[in-house]
């Protein structure tokens, strides 16, 4: 036993090493390499929350580890994780296109997310099993129900990973809690193999994290979120496939900080009469980063207010896949915990915005447009 700890510890330590270097390469490849950063208009863009420019390839670095990590697999597995690694390719090439700046457009990722799930489905032969509802698991077995359910769920993650990437760290540190805490989860449930992806999986992120966090010297960019959401979301699904026990609605609290975000994203575009893939800047971590700028830092204490947001969030991130991992096997406590994590962020994100309003209005004078003097800069639709 003391032997396979042994041998894991080296191969997380190796991935770990791998993408560490390749995010350190990146990082000074780009002074002489400007591809790497993007297009300058990304600066420009609505959701933007930096003013320099940064390489945005911290997921290709993720992605060579991860395709490295195929080699350390538990043989078991191994044939399976390889054909997954390999149907992945496709949404991080087209990703990674975007990055460099080529301009894929938001529909085109999103049918390469598709593309992708439905070659793991046709490699594996798997989709989602079950989701704990009653009148449903039944007509999953289906593919026709199946099928479209597993689109819905792996897409709508991947994309989630995306829209949570907006300040240093915040979806590394998701990424990272999720893939622990799943193989947490699948160790309770008796099935080792999981266990080993997801812990290297972790120290694929935390390579780059290294760098990308707090001062943000390299981004994960579009290929690195939607990689990270689309293994996440298909782990999740491994372990409903393999853990009898493992209770779907556990599975969605290890991942409820991006499907959490996605909700809202939606229902708040809908409710503006906004397009459904228009960005904003009305994001959670977004709103947070602002409201240190208005309350305590001043908008020129960027770089300090950004790591600041991750920090402030973390406890948030962390809590649901906690909550996930203590009833792993209990459905209605999961379930129960989902209800009440929903409640939460909804309702704090109704009532953050009042809050900042009512420092503003008291922490500084008002002239006579009726606005705080020092931050009319700051527009209501921000908050």
């Amino acid at each position: 036993m003391d032997e396979v700890r042994l041998v894991i510890g080296l191969n997380e330590f190796i991935l770990v090493g791998v993408s560490l270097a390749f995010s350190g390469f990146f990082v000074f490849l780009a002074r002489h390499l400007p591809r790497l950063c993007g297009v300058t208009t990304n600066l420009r863009a609505v959701q933007a929350m930096h003013s320099l420019p940064v390489p945005r390839v911290g997921g290709a670095a993720i992605f060579a580890a991860l395709v490295l990590s195929s080699f350390f697999s538990p043989l078991s597995i191994s044939s399976e994780y390889s054909q997954f690694i390999l149907a992945s390719s496709l949404l991080f090439v087209v990703g990674l296109a975007e990055d460099l700046g080529f301009g894929i457009s938001p529909r085109n990722r999103l049918l390469a997310a598709v593309a992708a799930s439905i070659a793991v489905m046709w490699l594996l032969g798997v989709w989602m099993p079950r989701v704990d509802i009653p009148g449903i698991d039944s007509l999953l077995s289906y593919w026709a129900i199946g099928v479209p359910v597993t689109l819905l769920i792996t897409v709508g993650i991947t994309n989630g990973f995306n829209l949570i990437d907006g300040v240093n760290g915040l979806a590394s540190i998701t990424a990272i809690v999720a893939a622990v805490t799943l193989g947490l989860i699948a160790d309770q449930g008796g099935h080792t193999a999981l266990v080993h992806l997801a812990t290297m999986l972790s120290a694929c992120i935390f390579g780059f994290f290294l760098l990308n966090y707090p001062f943000g010297l390299i981004f994960l960019g579009d290929a690195g979120a939607y990689i990270l959401g689309f293994v996440l979301s298909w782990f999740g699904i491994s372990i409903l496939l393999v853990v009898p026990d493992a209770s779907p609605w556990a599975i969605l609290l290890t991942l409820f900080w991006p499907v959490a975000d996605t909700v809202l994203a939606i229902f708040r575009r809908a409710r503006r009469k906004t397009a459904a893939m228009k960005p904003d800047r009305l994001h959670v971590h977004q709103m947070v980063m602002r409201a240190l700028e208005i309350c305590f830092l001043g908008r020129k204490r960027r770089r300090l207010a950004n790591p600041l947001s991750t920090l402030i969030l973390a406890p948030f991130v962390i809590a649901p896949p906690i909550a996930g991992v203590i009833f792993w096997d209990q459905t209605n406590m999961a379930f129960m915990a989902v209800m009440v994590f929903v409640a939460l962020f909804f309702s704090s994100y109704a009532i953050v915005p009042h809050l900042i309003r009512r420092f503003r209005r008291c922490a500084y004078p008002i002239d006579l447009s009726g606005k705080p003097a020092a931050l009319m800069t700051v527009t209501d639709d921000a908050l």
